[in-house]
């Protein structure tokens, strides 16, 4: 896997880089800022980017901003954003803009290195994986629409593990129910928010999107 870095810190950056070559991908670049991140992406073209949320200058949302913007230019860059902060306004436009192979992880919550690398191969597969804490938060900085409001908690419950990712037998797993329940919710999900079977959509996606941004 071909991996562009975006991290000021320079020690974690530098722990990055040998994490993933000892593992067998290649880190075409690792820089310190938005603005070389995009550079680095337009020249290296890599499968996937990992990015922290807050960079220079000012150190707020700079690299968060500079993952929307590389994602608009290269819509099938999977991208991973690892910080230890939530910014929930750009991280609700970044999935906006398309969910595939999108990641959100907060770096004191990612104990075990295996889970890192899983994230990565997901993302780079095109799923979204996205770290518990980053859905509610989101989930509470969106105003919910009136088809949202039509979901009983349970649907609600289900909804929020389908936006971390998990599958129908996970979710399943973790609400000790049976695996035709979960689809009879999901499906239930489907109808109240108004989307239909399609060949083109990705219903699944298109829910939580629609969850996330109310």
């Amino acid at each position: 896997m071909r991996i562009v870095i975006a991290e000021d810190a320079v020690v974690l950056r530098d722990g990055l880089c040998l994490l993933l070559t000892t593992r067998g991908h290649e880190v075409a670049a690792a820089v310190g800022d938005g603005d070389a991140l995009v550079a680095a992406v337009a020249e290296h073209r890599p499968d996937v980017a990992v990015v922290d949320v807050r960079m220079p200058p000012t150190h707020t949302d700079e690299g968060l901003r500079a993952a929307i913007r590389v994602r608009r230019d290269r819509p099938g860059l999977g991208l991973l954003v690892f910080s230890q902060y939530i910014e929930t306004r750009y991280a609700a436009e970044l999935l906006a803009g398309g969910a595939r192979g999108i990641g959100y992880l907060l770096k004191e919550r990612v104990a075990d290195v295996r889970d890192f690398l899983s994230a990565l191969d997901r993302i780079a597969a095109g799923e979204t994986v996205l770290d518990p804490e980053v859905v509610t938060q989101l989930m509470g900085a969106s105003r919910r629409g009136d088809a949202l409001a039509l979901l009983t908690p349970r649907e609600r419950e289900v909804l929020a593990m389908m936006a971390q990712g998990r599958s129908n037998s996970a979710i399943a797993e973790t609400l000790f129910l049976s695996y035709g329940s979960v689809e009879k919710h999901v499906t239930q999900i489907f109808t109240k928010l108004g989307l239909a079977p399609s060949d083109n959509d990705h219903r699944r996606v298109l829910a939580v999107l629609r969850y996330l941004q109310g």
